[in-house]
């Protein structure tokens, strides 16, 4: 586990200088892990990864639980404390095989070349394809499913704990995968599913592109988390002790600052840990009991973005509800780490972007792949798509210069007009929020 604790810390790092980069230009799809609300809400989202399994609980600490699997077991608490989650479900994982077993309490505990949920050989025990009926239960309590993938096949490689696992090799092969467990949830159940967390957050693909360019052919957004619940790690030999380790955290966390975790999404786990056991069962009614006591509501993540879809902007002065309204109506106005930047002066590549709706990227994007042939523009310009969907490439060079009154009227036609009440030449973020709604009625 050490090499594993090491991984992770070089893995946080990574992400942080990636963040920065990802900051700098808007997204069709955002990293969700935390949002900003207003002052006095306690709201906070919970996802479960892995599941559904039709498992037992291990061990069974509650003598009532003791003929109850595991998601059930999950429905139940959530439905005790009137909490909503957001369940990141598998397809199934019985296709991964010829395969052998890994050591327990080691990350490759279910499967040397593939992962196998609920465990190694019982794979039909858990996944959407042969658990229909637990989600059926999970929709039926209103709970939110979201996208873990079809096989939970990585994405690419990640050599430092993962070496020794296959990975899909293309976008194609990735995206093939995630519709294959977004159409069975469709025609089963009649729900779209909106949200996606890849396997073990590996995001880069073999042919140069992302999760979030996948992510982008299929109108999702990244399902990300900011507090980790704990029930993933290998248990240390005491039951109790396992329990403590994942419900201390949040108890310290609210001891320390009451709104600490306002807006924040915590990451669970609908299934067994490294260890095969379920910690989960014995915890989860802890931490809610406590931020219950804080005021706290529980809900999904879909909740959570649809009222407050941003983690940097809630300030009604500043057009916010222009905004959230723009974001419910699929257009692109938010950056991949999540944040909107309303003080920022507008570019002339957000001017496009912000104009131009998920959906059009798209259908753009899935020209480029399939074409092949604008690849390279792609990857080297991140507004390519706004401008060639809109048909004003000449706008590329342009792209990162501040956006000018006259640049906006150029781009949308002199018959719109601008916003009597923005003076200046140039316009901050929320400014154009105003101008961009009055543009999009025309």
């Amino acid at each position: 586990m050490k090499l594993y604790s090491l991984a992770r810390k070089i893995n946080r790092k990574i992400k942080q200088r990636r963040r920065e980069v990802a900051g700098k230009y808007l997204s069709p799809v955002r990293r969700l892990e935390r949002f900003v609300v207003p002052k006095g809400e306690r709201i906070v989202a919970m996802t479960f990864d892995d599941g559904p399994t039709n498992m037992p609980v291990n061990p069974v600490a509650d003598p009532e639980l003791e003929d109850v699997s595991l998601t059930r077991a999950l429905i139940g608490i959530m439905s005790e404390f009137s909490a909503k989650g957001t369940f990141n479900v598998i397809g199934t994982t019985e296709h991964n095989y010829p395969d052998k077993i890994g050591r327990i309490n080691k990350p490759t505990w279910s499967g040397v070349r593939h992962d196998h949920y609920p465990m190694f050989g019982k794979d039909k025990c858990a996944g959407a394809e042969n658990q229909k009926e637990l989600i059926g239960e999970l929709l039926k309590n209103g709970h939110e499913i979201s996208n873990h993938g079809y096989r939970h096949v990585l994405f690419g490689r990640n050599s430092i704990v993962y070496g020794s696992r296959e990975h899909f090799s293309n976008i194609n092969e990735v995206v093939d995968d995630l519709k294959q467990l977004h159409e069975l949830i469709k025609s089963e159940f009649g729900y779209e599913i909106t949200m996606s967390r890849p396997p073990h957050y590996i995001d880069r693909i073999p042919d140069g592109f992302t999760s979030y360019d996948a992510y982008a052919l299929m109108g999702y957004d990244y399902l990300a988390a900011s507090f980790d619940g704990g029930g993933w790690m290998p248990t240390v030999g005491d039951y109790r002790e396992d329990v403590r380790k994942m419900t201390d955290p949040v108890k310290n966390c609210l001891r320390a600052d009451a709104d600490a975790l306002c807006g924040q999404i915590i990451f669970q786990k609908d299934g067994f840990n490294m260890s095969l056991m379920s910690p989960v069962v014995t915890a989860l009614p802890e931490q809610l009991k406590v931020l219950g006591e804080y005021g706290y509501r529980v809900v999904t993540v879909r909740e959570l973005k649809d009222n407050y879809p941003f983690e940097d902007f809630c300030d009604l002065s500043k057009n916010f509800d222009i905004a959230r309204e723009l974001d419910r109506e699929g257009y692109i106005i938010g950056y991949k780490t999540n944040e909107f930047k309303p003080d920022k002066t507008l570019t002339v590549g957000e001017m496009a972007m912000m104009a131009m709706k998920k959906s059009d990227y798209g259908e753009t994007l899935a020209q480029i792949i399939s074409s092949g042939n604008d690849r390279k523009k792609y990857f080297k310009q991140p507004y390519y798509i706004a401008f060639r969907h809109f048909s004003r490439e000449d706008l590329m060079e342009r792209a990162g210069m501040e956006a000018t009154k006259e640049d906006i009227v150029s781009f949308f036609s002199d018959s719109f007009g601008i916003v009597p009440t923005i003076r200046k030449n140039t316009i901050k973020r929320f400014e154009y929020l105003e101008v961009l709604s009055e543009l999009l009625k025309s």
